[in-house]
């Protein structure tokens, strides 16, 4: 279990989800329920449905076809925020790990799997269950031992509570499948993955790794013994399983409620300031129609540095915290809360970028979108020089919720002014 819940809540819950599952004989359903996920993938470009997705899409492959600079609060990159460290990561394993996948591919896989350690398919990662790119090995089309030698590199490159966290992001989306009868579609091996370099656990060779499907997308990248697990992407509907083989697992859930700790500990003109907009869907959260600009999509929703955003100037909203003195567990909830995101990281990585967000605390806002009610659901973002975490409740997409709950949750790490994917830590011969 990734989180751990009180059994009120985890009832709880389980009863709010329940009550907004679909009428699986629809449609939407019954045809999807006869494709695999290439023929899912065709008939949603060929028939444009649902609407608003294939128009972000296309939005998308113009962010996507953009050089690489990276994300910023005002159109300029800061330099100099990042070095080359050694954070005692533990590369041997990794490069072992690799080098087993790679033994165990086919020549046609390995070639598949295989990019230069400056592809553009580093940035090729989303979200949604639907297939857009079909970049490297897909884990549910290789022989199982090929699948599990993918997850012990996964599990050799992150920190022991980060892989239980990404394995019950999977495990969940498998819980989604069954939910829904789309096993095909969604389910814990529906995953690409991308080797990106060759393995090495020398600084003077970097490589890495991505991984990405519906509700989790992780970018690894190793410089020696240096770390960068940044962009990643990790969410969750809904955000806990209830029955079944992995029944009590629940995810997402501590980032959410230190997020609401933190803003129900500032005083009331503090979170007047931190609240930039009162409802999730606020009518002065003005959209033109252009989704290559607009703050808000039905895909993305609140997000603003989810896929294919890496260039995208997200200017400081909200609350200043050097605007107030911040007590010692205003300082630890934010801490801890970034922690919580970064879960993900070996120990000592975590523990370094911790400092790193710390020394940087006058230089962070903290915006909120929604009420801070305990049962409202909401959004928001922490967000300084050398770091953006955003936090996000959503509405329905394989359940029936028109409005956002707490039970749909999606999370996301950036490390701006060119820190995702290691760019600011790559040689010029290895820049993307």
């Amino acid at each position: 279990m990734a989180d751990s819940t009180s059994k009120e809540d985890f009832k709880a819950t389980s009863t709010a989800f329940r009550a907004h599952l679909h009428d699986l004989s629809t449609p939407r359903f019954t045809t999807a329920s006869k494709q695999d996920v290439y023929e899912y993938a065709d008939f949603f470009r060929d028939n444009h449905a649902p609407p608003w997705l294939f128009e972000l899409t296309q939005a998308w492959e113009k962010l996507y076809n953009e050089p690489f600079k990276g994300l910023t609060s005002d159109g300029t990159i800061r330099e100099g925020l990042f070095q080359t460290q050694d954070e005692g990561v533990n590369v041997d394993v990794a490069v072992k790990r690799a080098e087993e996948i790679l033994e165990k591919l086919s020549d046609e896989e390995k070639k598949k799997a295989s990019y230069g350690i400056g592809a553009k398919e580093w940035r090729a990662w989303s979200n949604p269950e639907i297939l857009l790119r079909r970049f490297g090995v897909r884990l549910e089309e290789v022989p199982e031992p090929t699948a599990e030698s993918i997850l012990a590199l996964i599990e050799a490159s992150l920190s022991p509570e980060g892989y239980q966290k990404a394995l019950a992001a999977m495990r969940i989306n498998h819980f989604l499948g069954e939910l829904v009868k789309l096993p095909q579609i969604m389910n814990k091996y529906s995953y690409n993955f991308l080797l990106f370099g060759k393995p090495s656990a020398s600084p003077s060779s970097p490589w890495g790794w991505l991984l990405y499907g519906h509700h989790l997308c992780l970018s690894v990248f190793f410089k020696g013994p240096q770390i960068v697990i940044s962009p990643t992407f990790t969410g969750a509907e809904p955000n806990i399983i209830d029955q079944g083989e992995w029944a009590g697992t629940a995810i997402l859930h501590k980032e959410g409620d230190l997020g609401l700790q933190l803003m129900q500990s500032f005083t009331s003109e503090q979170q007047k300031q931190a609240q930039i907009f009162k409802l999730l869907k606020d009518p002065n959260m003005k959209t033109t129609g252009d989704l290559l600009t607009d703050r808000w999509n039905k895909d993305d929703q609140r997000h603003l540095c989810g896929a294919f955003r890496d260039n995208r100037n997200v200017p400081y909203e909200g609350l200043p915290l050097s605007s107030l003195p911040l007590s010692q567990n205003q300082r630890t909830l934010l801490l801890s809360m970034a922690s919580e995101f970064l879960l993900y990281l070996p120990s000592t990585s975590r523990s370094l970028r911790l400092k790193q967000i710390e020394k940087h605390l006058d230089e962070t806002w903290f915006c909120w979108i929604g009420g801070f009610g305990d049962d409202d659901a909401f959004y928001y973002r922490v967000q300084s020089p050398v770091v953006v975490l955003e936090f996000d409740h959503h509405s329905g997409v394989f359940l029936n919720n028109e409005e956002p709950k707490k039970f749909h949750t999606h999370t996301i790490v950036r490390t701006p002014n060119a820190g995702d994917y290691g760019q600011a830590l790559r040689d010029t011969e290895h820049k993307l």
